[in-house]
């Protein structure tokens, strides 16, 4: 793994599938994808989730590759007629994409293991663009693969997340981004919002936010308050902020 970058390093996730745009299932992936990135030092800073249309994955993806460091997507590069993302992240790089040898030779000896057929269906699963490095999948074989900064996850989160371990090692590591709660019972977000811009305006490298909080009690009575919450990549600027949340809130009741 290379060593960390003085500059920010940032991801995008392309979430594909009208699964996930119709509820149906629960998306998971940006999560586990946002905390194994985070203490590499690499921030995300866009989501899109787009449903199995060729056009929508080319342009999310080239969109995304643009303006971020790297890019990861999830879902659609499994066995049915639905899965079109490697075409459309080929189409994306203009790249050509047919059934590629070393693809091949992962799923032989994955379903040779099973003694289960290798059929059209699945031989899908090898198509693979021109020039893509390869993706290592521990759970299921089939491989995801890397064109320039895209990486192509599976969709099923314990799939995806076998992925990352091979990608981890190709990722340029950026600063850490650490963060500090403080959290007030009875402080009001209404009552700090002044103070608080104030505060971000004489600390821009830190990302402040403030999070309302409602706690309801056995016998019906709630307890109310706000979550300070400041986050940046110098610790002794966090600290000095976290002493000032802490006044604020506190002059603020």
């Amino acid at each position: 793994m290379s060593e960390a970058n003085s500059e920010a390093v940032s991801a995008g996730i392309v979430v594909i599938g009208d699964e996930i745009l119709s509820g149906r299932t629960r998306d998971i992936n940006v999560q586990q994808i946002a905390e194994f990135l985070a203490p590499l030092g690499i921030g995300l800073s866009e989501v899109r989730i787009v449903s199995d249309d060729q056009d929508a994955i080319v342009e999310a993806v080239q969109a995304l590759s643009a303006r971020c460091t790297y890019v990861f997507t999830t879902g659609g590069i499994g066995p049915t007629h639905d899965d079109i993302t490697a075409d459309a992240v080929a189409a994306a790089f203009g790249r050509s994409i047919d059934v590629r040898d070393d693809a091949r030779e992962i799923l032989e000896h994955w379903y040779a293991k099973t003694k289960t057929e290798i059929t059209p269906a699945r031989l899908r699963m090898a198509r693979i663009p021109e020039g893509a490095v390869l993706v290592e999948n521990p759970v299921t074989g089939a491989p995801g693969f890397q064109i320039e900064n895209v990486f192509v996850l599976a969709g099923v989160p314990k799939i995806a997340r076998g992925m990352l371990e091979d990608i981890a090692p190709r990722l340029t590591r950026g600063k850490v981004t650490h963060s500090v709660t403080v959290r007030h019972e009875n402080a009001r977000e209404g009552d700090l919002a002044e103070a608080l811009g104030q505060m971000q305006a004489d600390y821009p490298s830190v990302s402040l936010g403030s999070y309302p909080w409602f706690k309801e009690a056995e016998d019906g009575s709630i307890t109310r308050g706000v979550a300070l919450v400041a986050r940046g990549t110098d610790e002794a600027v966090l600290k000095t902020i976290e002493t000032a949340l802490q006044a604020l809130a506190d002059n603020a009741r």
